[in-house]
C-alpha cells in the first residue's frame, strides 16, 4: 500500500477511478530506479533533493513520490560516524555549558573541548555530532525486486489496495471463486457468496460496517487484492467512503496485476478460537476426520462456507471416496454485529438436507435461533469446548454404528484362522464397533483378535510355564496372534515380570 498523501484518483462522473500508470510512465520508472542508484553511497538529503527535481519536471509529482516510497522500502540507510553520535552530543553540549557558547568563536572553542575530551579532531566532532539525523543517514545499500516494467505493476497494487482501504463493500467475480473465499476466510474478513446470473459473486463487508473502522482491519481488507489479482480473470467492484460520500470504484484484471512477488503471508485460520479447537481436535484419536473449508452449501441464492466439517472415517474402514462418507457440518459463530448476525441465521434458515453443527458465543444470545432452524447449537464463552462438539458427533455416531451393525450377515466366518476386528471390518466396510457385538460361530475372540479354537490350541502345545515372554511372543506370532497378553490369558498363563529386562510365562495356578 501507499500513504494516503500519494493517492491518485479520479471523480469524474461521480465515481472513483486510480489514476493506473502506462508506457510513459515507464522512462520516469527507470529514471528513479537510477537516482536510487546513482545514490548509494551519499546523504539521504542529497537523495531527496534529487527527487525534489525529479518531482518538478514530472506531470504527477504524486505519482514520483510514489514511485519513491515504493523505491526507499528496498534501500538500506545507515548512519556513519567516526564517533557515536550521542557520544559527541554529549561532550560537545557538556563543552557548551562550560564555555558558555553565544558566538561563532565560543562555539568553535566548545567544539574543540569536546574534540579534546573524545580524543579526535574539531572535524570528527562536526562530521559526527548529528550523523544520526534522517537526512544525513547515508544510503549504504539499494537492491530493488523490480525493472522499471515490474515497479509500475507494483505501483498500480498498492494504488489500488489503498483506495480499497476506505471501502465499505466489495464484489468480486473470479475464475477462482474457491482460492478468494480461503483467502477471506483467512484475513478475517466478513464475506458472503450470492449467486447470480454471471455466476458467484463474493461479496465482503469492509471495516466501515464495524462498530468502528479499524487500520488492521482495513489493511486486511486491501490485501484481499493480492489474491484477487493472482487469478487469471477476474472483476471487482468496491463502494468507497470518499470522505462521506459513497463512490464506486471497479477493477478488472486488465488493470492490476501481480509482479511475481508472492502475497504476504496470511493467518491460517480466520479466529483465535478456530485455530485453538482445531489443535486440539485434531490431537484426539477419534473416528472424525477434521476438513478444513469444505465445499459451498447452497443458501437459496447465495452460498455459504462453513468453517470446518467432520467426515466419519472409522478406522480400518475403507471408503472409495469422500462423496460416500457421512458428513457433519461445523461453523463457529463469534462475536459479529447484530447485521451480520442476523444474515447468519438467515443462511442458516435456507441450508437443507445437511447435518449441521453451530457453535455460537454465548454473548450473542442466539442458540434458540438456531435450534429453531433444525440445527445444533453449542454455547461456548472463550474457546469452543471439543468435549461439547464429541458430545455432539456421539449421537451420530451412535446412529451410524447401529445402522451399519443392521446391515451385516447374522453370523460372520472370516476365512482367515485368525484375523482382527479391524481387518473384518474394513472387509465390510464399517467401524470397529459396528462388527465386534456380532456372531462369529466358528472364531474365538481373544483381545481384539478372532481366532480358530484349534488355532488356539495349537498355539498353546508351543507355551510352557517358565519360558521368555519373548520366545512365547514369537511364537504366538506364527499363528497370526499378535496380542500376546490376550493369548496367554486365554491360554491359562500369567506374565511375571523381571522390571525392565523383560518376563516370564508363568501357569495362572503357579
Amino acid at each position: 500500500m501507499l500513504r494516503k498523501e500519494h493517492l491518485r484518483v479520479s471523480r469524474a462522473g461521480g465515481g472513483y477511478h486510480p489514476q493506473f500508470t502506462g508506457e510513459d510512465d515507464r522512462a520516469l520508472a527507470a529514471s528513479l530506479l537510477g537516482t536510487f542508484q546513482g545514490h548509494v553511497g551519499e546523504r539521504r538529503a542529497r537523495l531527496r533533493e534529487a527527487l525534489d527535481e525529479a518531482e518538478r519536471e514530472a506531470d504527477s509529482f504524486k505519482l514520483v513520490r510514489g514511485l519513491a516510497a515504493l523505491l526507499e522500502r528496498e534501500a538500506t540507510f545507515e548512519t556513519r560516524a567516526p564517533v557515536p553520535p550521542r557520544r559527541t552530543r554529549r561532550a560537545t553540549f557538556e563543552s557548551a555549558e562550560s564555555v558558555g557558547v553565544a558566538s561563532d568563536p565560543e562555539r568553535a572553542e566548545a567544539l574543540a573541548t569536546a574534540a579534546d575530551r573524545l580524543g579526535v579532531d574539531v572535524d570528527t566532532v562536526e562530521q559526527s555530532l548529528y550523523a544520526d539525523r534522517e537526512e544525513n543517514q547515508v544510503l549504504a545499500s539499494f537492491d530493488p525486486r523490480w525493472d522499471p516494467e515490474t515497479l509500475l505493476q507494483q505501483y498500480d497494487l498498492s494504488l489500488a489496495q489503498t483506495a480499497l482501504f476506505d471501502a465499505t463493500e466489495v464484489h468480486v467475480r473470479s475464475s477462482e471463486p474457491a482460492d478468494l473465499v480461503r483467502a477471506v476466510k483467512r484475513l478475517g474478513l466478513m464475506y458472503e457468496v450470492q449467486r447470480t446470473e454471471e455466476g458467484r459473486e463474493l461479496v465482503v463487508t469492509g471495516p466501515d460496517s464495524l462498530f468502528s473502522a479499524t487500520r488492521r482491519y482495513g489493511i486486511s481488507f486491501a490485501r484481499l487484492l493480492r489474491s484477487v489479482a493472482k487469478t487469471d480473470d477476474w472483476r471487482l467492484s468496491a463502494t468507497i467512503d470518499d470522505r462521506g460520500r459513497e463512490r464506486t470504484m471497479t477493477l478488472t484484471d486488465e488493470d492490476v496485476a501481480v509482479p511475481g512477488v508472492e502475497p504476504v503471508a496470511e493467518p491460517t485460520y480466520d479466529s483465535s478460537v478456530e485455530a485453538e479447537f482445531a489443535a486440539a481436535f485434531e490431537s484426539l484419536d477419534t473416528d472424525w476426520e477434521l476438513v478444513r473449508e469444505p465445499e459451498p452449501l447452497e443458501t437459496g441464492n447465495r452460498v455459504m462456507i462453513p468453517d470446518f466439517a467432520f467426515d466419519y472415517a472409522p478406522a480400518g474402514a475403507e471408503v472409495e471416496s469422500v462423496a460416500d462418507r457421512f458428513r457433519v457440518y461445523f461453523e463457529i459463530m463469534g462475536f459479529w454485529t447484530p447485521e451480520y448476525v442476523e444474515k447468519k441465521l438467515s443462511q442458516l434458515e435456507t441450508v437443507e438436507d445437511v447435518e449441521l453443527l453451530v457453535a455460537v458465543d454465548e454473548s450473542l444470545a442466539a442458540s434458540e435461533a438456531i435450534e429453531a432452524r433444525d440445527h445444533r447449537a453449542i454455547p461456548y464463552s472463550g474457546s469452543v469446548r471439543v468435549k461439547d462438539v464429541l458430545d455432539a458427533l456421539r449421537e451420530f455416531e451412535d446412529d451410524l454404528v447401529a445402522d451399519a451393525a443392521a446391515e451385516l450377515p447374522e453370523e460372520i466366518v472370516p476365512d482367515a484362522d485368525a484375523i482382527s476386528l479391524a481387518d473384518v471390518a474394513a472387509e465390510y466396510g464399517v467401524s470397529v464397533d459396528a462388527v465386534e457385538d456380532q456372531s462369529f460361530p466358528d472364531h474365538r475372540l481373544v483381545g481384539r483378535t478372532l481366532v480358530r479354537p484349534g488355532v488356539l490350541e495349537s498355539a498353546g502345545e508351543e507355551i510352557e510355564s517358565g519360558m521368555a515372554l519373548s520366545d512365547a511372543e514369537a511364537a504366538l506370532e506364527t499363528y497370526g496372534l499378535t496380542d500376546a497378553s490376550a493369548a496367554l490369558s486365554a491360554l491359562g498363563y500369567r506374565v511375571e515380570w523381571e522390571g525392565l529386562s523383560g518376563g516370564t510365562v508363568r501357569e495362572k495356578a503357579e
